[in-house]
């Protein structure tokens, strides 16, 4: 197991756009055995909301770094709602989290951490974050273990909500 002072831990910014779109892209669950989809796909209207033009009123990130500086992971908020709500919609209060990290970067605490200090950044804003998780996706565990509730199940999908308070 990498020791958790291998990684920093820093605010997302504008300039973090082409980050995004890549882990965006990593957020994509492929079940075991299935070939994983063109890199294309962030760029369909449901994806790309999520990054396009990041830096917008609202939007909240943070990214992982290894302590060479290479960016290795992000989580983010971001508010969709109307008809540019995602798949994580709660309410028009409620922002959406994507999160990921590149496959030899998880399992070794860093998706704990970056929710932990993403909901203590929220928690200036918003009384909650959402987000969509398929079912059978082994970062679910994860969200419960941090708080998140299924609010409700839309085929393989789940709907999840974690509420704001000053204990995170």
């Amino acid at each position: 197991m990498t020791d958790l002072k291998y990684y920093l831990v820093e605010e997302l910014t504008a300039t973090d756009e082409p980050l995004l779109w890549e882990m965006l892209y990593l957020a994509v669950h492929v079940p075991p055995g299935v070939s994983p989809p063109d890199k294309d796909i962030v760029h369909t209207t449901e994806l790309s909301r999520y990054v396009e033009g990041w830096g917008k009123d609202g939007d909240l990130g943070v990214k992982v770094l290894t302590s060479d500086g290479k960016a290795v992971g992000a989580a983010w908020l971001r508010m969709l709602k109307g008809e540019n709500r995602g798949y994580g919609y709660i309410d028009d209060e409620t922002p959406e989290l994507g999160i990921a990290l590149k496959q030899e970067h998880r399992c070794k605490g860093m998706g704990t951490r970056m929710i932990k200090q993403l909901a203590k950044q929220a928690l200036e804003k918003y009384s909650a974050i959402s987000l969509s998780v398929f079912n059978e996706n082994p970062a679910l565990r994860l969200y419960l273990k941090m708080g998140f509730e299924i609010m409700g199940e839309y085929g393989s999908s789940l709907t999840m909500k974690k509420s704001l308070t000053k204990k995170g």
